[in-house]
C-alpha cells in the first residue's frame, strides 16, 4: 500500500489502527484494517522505512494520523544498516 492508498483508506474511515514497528535499526508502518494488516510501501514497491522515530511520526502527522502504537521489541538502535 502506498501513500495514496493510505489516504483513500483514511477518507473511507476504514483504518482501525496504526502501528509503528521498529525492526533492526529502522522503523516501518503497518495499517490495521478490517482484513489483514497492510504495510506502507514506496512508489517503487519497496518497504517504506525511516531511520528515526521522529521522522516516522512527522510523516504520519503530515498524512493526518495523530495516534499510533509503537512496537520496539525488535528495534536495535546500535545496529548498522547494510547498503545493497
Amino acid at each position: 500500500m502506498n501513500e495514496r492508498d493510505l489516504q483513500l483508506l483514511l477518507e473511507a474511515n476504514v483504518v482501525k489502527g496504526i502501528d509503528i514497528i521498529g525492526q533492526g535499526c529502522r522503523f516501518h508502518v503497518e495499517v490495521k484494517t478490517q482484513g489483514p494488516s497492510k504495510v506502507v510501501m514506496t512508489g517503487r514497491g519497496d518497504l517504506r522505512q525511516w531511520s528515526s522515530l521522529d521522522a516516522c511520526a512527522k510523516w504520519l502527522r503530515k498524512n493526518g494520523i495523530g495516534q499510533a502504537h509503537i512496537h520496539i521489541d525488535q528495534w536495535q538502535p546500535e545496529q548498522k544498516a547494510l547498503r545493497l
